[in-house]
C-alpha cells in the first residue's frame, strides 16, 4: 500500500516559470558560447582564459540551481536560497557583460588574416552569443529584484544586489592598482588603498552572512549594522575620491596629462586614471546603497 506524499517530488515551475525559462535560455547561451570558442573560435592570453571562465563558471552554477529547484534539493542546503540565487544572477550578469565586451574587441576583427574567415565567422558567432548571455542573466535580475511591498530575500533587493556590484567594482580597482599602479610612491595612495580593500572585505562578508542565512545567530543587530558600514564606507570613499586624484594627477606629485613616453597598455597613468574613474563609481554606487538601506527589512531565511 503507497500513501500520498504532502507533494510532488519534482518542481515543475523550476523550468515552466518565467524565471525558469530564462535559466533554461542562459544554460542553452552559454554552453553554445563555450563551444563556439573551444571549437574553433579560439582564446588566448589572460584575457580569453577569462572569458572562457565567465561562461562555464556561469553555465555550471546555472544548472546546479536548476537541478536544485527541479528535485528540491536546495531545502536540503544550509543557505539561504533566495539569497543565494539573487546574488548569483547579480554576479553572472556583472562577469557576462565584461566578457562579451572583452571577448570580440580582443579577439573578433573584420579581416581574416592572420586567422581564416572560419575562426573569424565562429569568433563573431561566439560574440553574439555572449551578448545574448549577459542579456538573459540582467533578466532573471529584473524578474527577480524586489517589488515595493513585497518580503523577500536581501540580496534581492536594491541595496542587496548593489552590494555585488560594488565587490565587482573593488575587484577592477584592484586590477589596475596591480598594474604598476605606482601606489606605494605616497602614504595618502597607500591610505586610499587600504580604503579599497576594508570596503570590499566588509561587504563580501554582509554578502557572505546573509547568503549563508546567519544574519539572525549574530549577537548585535546586523541591519543597523549594514546601514553603519555603509555611511562609514561612503565617508571612506569620500576622502578616497579627494586624495587619489591629487596624488596622481595635481602636477606636484603626479602628471596632469598623459606622459607622451608611455608605453601603451603599460603606462601607470593610464591605471591611475581607471582606479579614479571606478572610485567614484564606487562611491555613487554607495551613496546610492545607503538611501535604499535605510528603507528595508533583512529576511534571513527565505
Amino acid at each position: 500500500m503507497m500513501e500520498s506524499t504532502g507533494g510532488p517530488y519534482l518542481n515543475t515551475a523550476a523550468v515552466t516559470s518565467p524565471v525558469g525559462i530564462v535559466r533554461l535560455l542562459q544554460m542553452m547561451f552559454g554552453c553554445t558560447t563555450f563551444s563556439l570558442v573551444a571549437h574553433q573560435g579560439g582564446f588566448s592570453a589572460a584575457y580569453g582564459t577569462f572569458c572562457m571562465f565567465v561562461w562555464t563558471f556561469c553555465f555550471a552554477v546555472t544548472v546546479f540551481i536548476t537541478t536544485c529547484e527541479f528535485t528540491h534539493l536546495h531545502s536540503c542546503l544550509s543557505i539561504s536560497w533566495g539569497n543565494f540565487t539573487a546574488a548569483f544572477a547579480m554576479l553572472a550578469t556583472l562577469m557576462s557583460v565584461t566578457a562579451a565586451v572583452i571577448y570580440p574587441l580582443y579577439f573578433v576583427q573584420l579581416g581574416c588574416y592572420p586567422i581564416t574567415c572560419e575562426v573569424r565567422d565562429f569568433r563573431i558567432a561566439a560574440s553574439v552569443f555572449a551578448g545574448l548571455v549577459f542579456i538573459v542573466y540582467g533578466v532573471e535580475v529584473f524578474l527577480t529584484r524586489a517589488k515595493p511591498g513585497q518580503v523577500t530575500s536581501y540580496m534581492a533587493t536594491v541595496s542587496g544586489l548593489l552590494k555585488i556590484v560594488q565587490a565587482f567594482v573593488a575587484c577592477i580597482i584592484f586590477g589596475a592598482l596591480v598594474n604598476d599602479s605606482q601606489y606605494s610612491k605616497y602614504v595618502a595612495t597607500q591610505w586610499c588603498v587600504a580604503v579599497y580593500s576594508f570596503c570590499f572585505m566588509v561587504t563580501v562578508v554582509v554578502v557572505a552572512f546573509s547568503v549563508t542565512g546567519k544574519t539572525a545567530q549574530l549577537c548585535f543587530p546586523f541591519e543597523r549594522s549594514v546601514v553603519v558600514y555603509t555611511f562609514g564606507a561612503v565617508l571612506l570613499y569620500v576622502s578616497a575620491a579627494v586624495i587619489w586624484p591629487v596624488f596622481c594627477f595635481d602636477s606636484k606629485y603626479g602628471s596632469p596629462q598623459r606622459p607622451s613616453a608611455c608605453a601603451k597598455g603599460r603606462c601607470p597613468w593610464d591605471s591611475q586614471l581607471v582606479v579614479a574613474i571606478f572610485t567614484y563609481i564606487n562611491l555613487l554606487l554607495y551613496v546610492v546603497d545607503l538611501a535604499y538601506s535605510q528603507r528595508i527589512r533583512f529576511v534571513s531565511h527565505i
